[in-house]
């Protein structure tokens, strides 16, 4: 797509320079300048000059190089021959990708590679562009699938906060993640949300609502395991002293006492005779 502009200015760089900001592109990118006024005096004596003109043109790109790019990337993760569909308004740019194959190595561990490759389309989507506009890239309906995640996560947690009134911390998400669990949590009584961390640390606190008292009075949650080695019952485990009598071994039998073993440590003390007269 050819944009244009027309930028002035006291000489020739300024005005190049002032149709360049009108595209809202860089310095270096490819463009094409045609200079259609160059300064000069104003004459019979006026003071000041007559700007320079130049008139800036950018190929900007288009859907097809956003796909094209996208097919690149895709080649150098090994995947051929993806049906790319591409779907824009003014304000967003949806792309969904289907093949034939594994989608983990374009999606990665919690879609962070899809993440990745969404940000560089987005780049190649709004270069020289005036006004930005979203993109959402959606591979194998990876989207809809996370969804459904993170709303099932937001209503275990919120039942947890819900019924032992203790805050739940949940694991580092990206902004549209974490947009998808405070929806979820605005459709729950009794819990709010918030987010707490930066940059890529960033994560959602479930809380109990001001003036809302929990479920269970507020006792704590069960433990997950016992102290000491030992497992917890609940876990289908047996405590010390679950044996059933039944199993346990029997003592070692004693052999029977002798009166030997009795006898004194210095052997057995006769009576003396008497003395017969």
């Amino acid at each position: 797509m050819l944009k244009e502009a027309i930028g002035t200015g006291a000489t020739v760089e300024l005005a190049k320079a002032d149709a360049i900001a009108q595209l809202g592109i860089s310095a270096d990118s490819d463009i094409e300048i045609e200079v259609l006024e160059m300064p000069a005096k104003k004459m019979f004596g006026l003071l000041g000059t007559t700007p320079a003109k130049v008139k800036v043109s950018f190929d900007a790109p288009s859907n097809a190089d956003a796909k094209e790019y996208l097919e690149k990337i895709l080649a150098s993760l090994g995947i051929e021959g993806a049906e790319i569909k591409i779907d824009e308004t003014d304000e967003e740019v949806s792309i969904a990708v289907e093949y034939d194959g594994d989608y983990g190595a374009a999606i990665g561990r919690r879609g962070e590679t899809l993440d990745a490759i969404q940000y560089l389309v987005r780049l190649v989507v709004n270069r020289g562009a005036e006004k930005s506009r979203r993109v959402s890239l959606n591979i194998g309906n990876y989207r809809e699938k996370r969804e459904a995640t993170l709303r099932s996560l937001a209503q275990k947690s919120a039942a947890k906060v819900r019924k032992y009134g203790r805050n739940v911390v949940l694991d580092p998400m990206n902004p549209y993640e974490r947009r998808i669990i405070h929806t979820a949590l605005q459709e729950i009584e009794g819990v709010t949300s918030h987010s707490v961390g930066s940059e890529n640390d960033r994560k959602v606190v479930i809380t109990l609502e001001e003036g809302v008292r929990p479920l269970n009075g507020g006792s704590r949650p069960p433990r997950s395991g016992g102290r000491g080695g030992y497992q917890n019952r609940d876990r289908g485990g047996r405590g010390r002293n679950d044996r059933p009598r039944g199993d346990r071994p029997a003592a070692p039998s004693r052999p029977p006492r002798s009166d030997a073993a009795s006898a004194s440590r210095y052997g057995k003390i006769e009576p003396l005779a008497k003395y017969e007269d």
